[in-house]
This record gives structure tokens, C-alpha cells and sequence, in this order.
């Protein structure tokens, strides 16, 4: 091959071998152990190395007992014409499966064309003789054991170039050079066909391109509409000579682009929006290198969150003469990431800073009761649950949320609040809630904040009956120390619109001493038929007594009344 055609060689004669080697060894075994001749010496077929075709391996064995094949040895010829003798092949690794038993030809013995010092007068295929010799001195020879493939091994390089604004096209390109066998030189292959062709789903049809002398190529222009990891075309050369044999074929994906940078405002005419609510965003587009001239008939997309992750929720706008644009979009409850606004590119070839901002769509809400209930001391208690309506799960905000206790005279009007209590978003999040009230129509409500719009529970009805001590009386006064004190009075509800005697009740009487703020419960009983109460107990210092009644499941207690006091002496 004339000098002046080869090139700089890209790998290293040992790194070459090594490559091929493994390449070549990787042919099932039995593809290579045809048996030679009779006797105990066998040998296989010699296969050319691949990626470095001045090389190849061959399997050699022997079937005799104890011993080993020791030496391996290789002559070339075309015809009856040798030209190259191998005096010894190196032995694969025994560690390696695809190399153990094979015999290959060493690095340093490549064999090259004459013009780079080698025996080979020129590319093409040539016959290989393999003879082998065992530890016991048997020998044998394969004539013919397999062909020397000393031809150029094609290489592509392969781009696409990139695609810009004003140019939106892919320009295949690269170089086709054979590898020289021995050498490893690469040789410019001019004149040759190479075809670029889409991959997969990428859109178009298959172009050609033809090398120039150098093996240069630069194929016509491909429309690129679509820039990314979906757009893939590949590079095909295939030739079976004299010269050269083989194929190769390289892909490329067009990932990279050259936009237009332009400037883009927007804004929002809210901060927050309820679910079904209108959020109209509108901004305009210029071009900071025309001295901030406004772009027409430009795409964007302008977006409230996303469904899922990658896919926006919005609609793409186009700008108008002056370069503004705007877009109405309904604000949807629990639409994922959808915490903020955002104005995008949607031309792969367009590139701007995306303008957006946070705008708060509350997700819609409910809650759950799980218990409550009104004590005999006006004490109303409410415990459920607070999540959103529809998601099986809360949505993560720093913020605290909030539930409060409501009451109403007639359950729909008048609601006014008794308490609050907090309910995080965490999912299934309970709450408890309580006040002070004598009954009532009443119900649990969230106001609306940025995470969860406003909810109400169900309306519940919670009442117990009131009672008090009527004509109550303690004497005699004064009381002799250590005498009894009798308490009297009576039990009343108030029942069907009016107080009636309560009977057969359970009351105590109670007694605090002069000067001290504790009331001690000193006798038990129970009221008669008609509510009537009479209770006593010993008096041994000054202070005053009173009677109580402390309620059952419908009835409130009584209400502490004024106590009688007494002189003792």
C-alpha cells in the first residue's frame, strides 16, 4: 500500500492483538476442531483475527496419554508460494476459557505488507498452514487449516452536526479509512458509498453520501424536528474485495441545538385560586439582540403544575404582533407539583428564562367524625379526621391547618366559633376538639388557607337536659356543736317546656368550713317521688352547706348553688 496513503494508526500493535484475540476466541470451539489427520495430534481451523487481521489463532491438541502440545507452528502462502514462516505461535492463557488450548500468532510476529517491512506482497487472502508437535515428539500438519482474511477492515467515524434557529437540519459527516493489516494504518477509502439512515422512530428516509479522496463524507441536509434522545440516525458501510472487507456501522443521537435566545415576561393576576377558578397569565416575548424587538407567532407554553411528573398542565399560546401573549387556565385541586405558574419553550430551538411564581390552588378537603359528645359538666368534645376529598394521601406544607368547633341555634344559621384545635397535613391526620356549651346544633369546619379549601363536617345535635335545687335550706341555726344539720330542698329538670320535680336521683351534701375554699361531701342520698331532699350531718365548726346533683347520661349537673350557712356553738 503506498505510504502516502496511510494514516497515523490508532492503536497500538499489542492493544490491537490483545482485542482481536478475545474477539476471534469468542467462535464456538467446535467451529475450529475439525480434526487434521489421523493420530494423536489435532488441530483446528485458523481463524484471522478481526481487529488485527496481520494475526490469528488456531486450536491444537493431542490425544496421546500424558502428554501436551509443545510447539506450534504456522507458514503462509499463496499457491505454492510461501511467504511468511511462523516458527512459533504463543500459547493462549490457560485461565481463559476462550483462549485455553489455542495458539496465537505474537504480537511482535504481525504480519505486514512488504512496503512496512513485512513478507506480505499485498491485501487479499491467503492460505494457512498450521503443524503441530507434542511432549512425546508426535507431530502433525494441516495444510490448508484455514485462510489469512489480509484485507482492510473499514471504519467509520460518524456526526450529525447541529442543528440551529436558522438552520434546522442534521448534516451527516465523518470519515471511512480501512485499517491496515500488520500496520494498523488507516488508509483513506475514497470514492465509497456510505448510507445514513433514521432509527427507530425518528422520521425520514435513508441518504447517501460518497467519500471523497481523503474518505471524507458530508451527506445532504436531514430536517431535525424534534431534537433529543428520540432522534437517532446511523452511518452503514459495508464491501466485500479484493482490498477491502467487512462492515461497520456507528450511530448518533441529535441532542444538541443551537436556539435563539430571546427575553420573556410574565405575570399573574393572582396568588391564589380555588379549584375551578380562571388564573390568566400574560407576558410578552422580545429579542434582546434586535435591540428588544417584539417576536410574533412565537409558541409557548404556559402551565399550572404538572399531572404527573413531566407532564405539564397548560396550554401552548402563540405570541401576537406586538409579542404578547396570554392564557386562561382553570385552576385544578390536587394536580401534582401544581404550586406554581410557569411559561415554558416548547420549540426546541427557542431559549429563554423560564418566567414563573408560586400560586397556591388549595386542594379540596373533607372531614371525617369519629366520636363526640356533651358531659354532664357542659363540656362538648368532637374528635375525627381532616385529608383531602379525593387523594388517598396528605399533601406535604410547612404550614399548620386548622379546625374549629362551630354552633348554631337551629343548625343552619347563626354559626358562630367555640374553639380550635390544629390538624397537620400528614395522612389521616386526627384532631380533637372541645369548648364550654349547654348544647346545640354544632359541626367542625377548616377555613381556606394555601394548601386545603374550606370544609365542614356533617351538622350534629348534642343536648342534655338542665337541672337545679330549688328551696334549698340548712338548720337549725344556730347549731349546737356536734348536733345534726339537715339540708332540705328539691330536685327539678326542666322537661317539656318546664321545670318538674326530678325523683328518686342520687345528691350529696356538702359542707365547707369557715375560712378554707374546699367543699367536702358529707352525706348521700337519693331524692323521694316528688324530688324532695332531705340530708344531714354533724356540725362541729362554722361554715356553710349546700346541696348537689351530678348528672347522669341526659342530664347536666346542678348548677352550684348559693350555700346556707351556719353558727355553731
Amino acid at each position: 500500500m503506498r505510504a502516502d496513503l496511510r494514516l497515523r494508526p490508532r492503536l497500538s500493535l499489542v492493544a490491537a492483538l490483545t482485542a482481536a484475540t478475545l474477539s476471534a476466541a469468542a467462535l464456538p470451539a467446535l467451529a475450529e476442531e475439525a480434526p487434521a489427520a489421523s493420530g494423536p495430534i489435532g488441530i483446528g481451523t485458523a481463524v484471522t483475527d478481526d481487529g488485527q487481521r496481520g494475526t490469528f489463532k488456531v486450536a491444537a491438541w493431542t490425544d496421546a496419554p500424558q502428554a501436551k502440545v509443545t510447539k506450534v507452528s504456522a507458514r503462509i502462502r499463496q499457491g505454492d508460494t510461501v511467504l511468511a514462516e511462523i516458527p512459533a505461535l504463543a500459547p493462549g492463557n490457560t485461565w481463559d476459557p476462550y483462549l485455553a488450548g489455542r495458539f496465537l500468532v505474537p504480537a511482535e510476529a504481525a504480519l505486514r505488507l512488504t512496503e512496512d517491512g513485512g513478507t506480505i506482497p499485498a491485501l487479499g487472502t491467503y492460505a494457512i498452514d498450521v503443524t503441530a508437535t507434542d511432549s512425546l515428539g508426535n507431530t502433525s500438519t494441516r495444510t490448508g487449516a484455514g485462510t489469512l482474511d489480509f484485507r482492510l477492515r473499514p471504519q467509520l467515524t460518524f456526526g450529525v452536526g447541529t442543528p440551529a434557529w436558522d438552520d434546522r437540519n442534521a448534516h451527516p459527516q465523518g470519515t471511512l479509512v480501512g485499517i491496515q493489516p500488520g500496520s494498523g494504518d488507516e488508509v483513506p477509502l475514497s470514492g465509497r458509498t456510505v448510507t445514513v439512515e433514521p432509527v427507530g422512530a425518528t422520521p425520514g428516509s435513508p441518504t447517501t453520501a460518497v467519500t471523497d479522496d481523503g474518505g471524507a463524507y458530508l451527506g445532504g441536509p436531514v430536517a431535525v424536528a424534534a431534537p433529543g434522545w428520540g432522534t437517532e440516525y446511523k452511518a452503514v458501510f459495508s464491501e466485500d474485495s479484493t482490498e477491502v472487507h467487512g462492515s461497520d456501522e456507528q450511530y448518533r443521537y441529535v441532542t444538541d441545538v443551537k436556539p435563539r435566545t430571546v427575553t420573556v415576561t410574565a405575570a399573574a393576576d393572582k396568588k391564589r385560586a380555588l379549584s375551578g377558578e380562571t388564573v390568566t397569565i400574560s407576558g410578552r416575548m422580545t429579542d434582546p439582540s434586535a435591540a428588544g424587538a417584539p417576536l410574533a407567532n412565537q409558541p409557548v407554553l404556559v402551565s399550572l403544575g404538572y399531572y404527573t411528573y413531566g407532564t405539564p398542565y397548560g396550554r401552548t399560546v402563540y405570541t401576537d404582533a406586538d409579542g404578547r401573549f396570554s392564557a386562561r387556565l382553570v385552576a385544578a385541586s390536587g394536580v401534582e407539583y401544581g404550586e406554581y405558574w410557569r411559561v415554558s419553550s416548547v420549540d426546541p430551538y427557542l431559549s429563554f428564562a423560564e418566567p414563573g411564581g408560586a400560586i397556591a390552588v388549595p386542594w379540596e378537603s373533607r372531614i371525617d367524625l369519629v366520636g363526640g359528645g356533651l358531659t354532664a359538666d357542659s363540656k362538648v368534645w368532637v374528635t375525627g379526621v381532616f385529608r383531602p376529598r379525593y387523594a388517598p394521601y396528605g399533601r406535604s406544607t410547612s404550614t399548620t391547618q386548622y379546625v374549629q368547633l362551630e354552633q348554631s341555634a337551629d343548625g343552619k344559621t347563626g354559626w358562630r366559633k367555640l374553639s380550635a384545635a390544629t390538624a397537620s397535613a400528614d395522612y389521616w391526620t386526627t384532631f380533637y376538639v372541645g369548648a364550654t356549651s349547654n348544647g346545640g346544633y354544632f359541626r367542625v369546619r377548616h377555613l381556606t388557607s394555601d394548601a386545603y379549601a374550606e370544609s365542614s363536617s356533617r351538622v350534629f345535635h348534642l343536648v342534655r337536659t338542665p337541672t337545679r335545687i330549688a328551696g334549698m335550706n340548712a338548720g337549725p341555726e344556730p347549731v349546737t356543736k356536734g348536733a345534726y344539720v339537715t339540708a332540705t330542698g328539691t330536685l327539678e329538670h326542666y322537661t317539656r317546656g318546664a321545670w318538674r320535680v326530678y325523683g328518686y336521683a342520687p345528691v350529696a351534701l356538702q359542707f365547707q368550713a369557715k375560712g378554707t375554699t374546699t367543699w367536702r361531701q358529707v352525706a348521700t342520698g337519693r331524692t323521694g317521688a316528688h324530688g324532695e331532699i332531705s340530708l344531714k350531718a354533724k356540725a362541729f365548726v362554722d361554715g356553710s352547706w349546700r346541696i348537689r346533683y351530678w348528672g347522669d347520661s341526659t342530664h347536666f349537673h346542678s348548677p352550684a348553688p348559693w350555700a346556707d350557712y351556719v353558727d355553731v356553738r
